[in-house]
């Protein structure tokens, strides 16, 4: 192969931001994977909790949460990774591509501006996905101070 040939594709391959989004988006998976969903609510020790008792408590919380469920109420944040996949590419390929305008290679920029925005997106995404959804913890707190309980947080 001739010099100027290998050169050439050494060139057009180096800026290449694919093996860097690979990367993100298997980081992100394991990430995903990894993080801790706020996903039961701590109640405060009242009057209520120490008459019924945390058997009673623990049955009442897993009816709220049936009932939320019942309503369709979702209780993670689905959808967030695509969201922020998108808005990451589109936001990544926009300001990569304006400096590209500047320097003469706004498209190149911009390819990897945007898979480099995705990379961040699906990243934050996939973490975020695995959250309880407020909605959720809304409903699941108001059912247990319907029935007496007091809710100081989750975890």
């Amino acid at each position: 192969m001739r010099e100027d040939t290998r050169q050439g594709i050494g060139r057009r391959l180096q800026p290449s931001a694919l093996p860097w989004a690979i990367a993100a988006l298997l980081l992100a998976a394991l990430a995903g994977c990894a993080s801790t969903a706020e996903n039961e609510p701590v109640l405060y020790p009242n009057r209520h909790l120490q008459q019924v008792g945390r058997a009673a408590a623990e049955q009442d919380i897993r009816e709220c949460r049936q009932l939320a469920h019942t309503h369709g109420v979702r209780e993670t944040r689905d959808g967030e990774v695509a969201r922020k996949t998108a808005g990451g590419a589109a936001l990544g390929g926009a300001s990569a591509g304006a400096w590209g305008i500047v320097r003469g290679d706004a498209l190149e920029r911009a390819a990897a501006g945007a898979a480099a925005g995705a990379a961040t997106g699906a990243v934050k995404g996939t973490m975020e996905s695995g959250e309880t959804s407020p909605v959720f913890r809304n409903f699941v707190q108001r059912c247990l101070r319907e029935r007496g309980y007091e809710v100081i947080g989750w975890q």
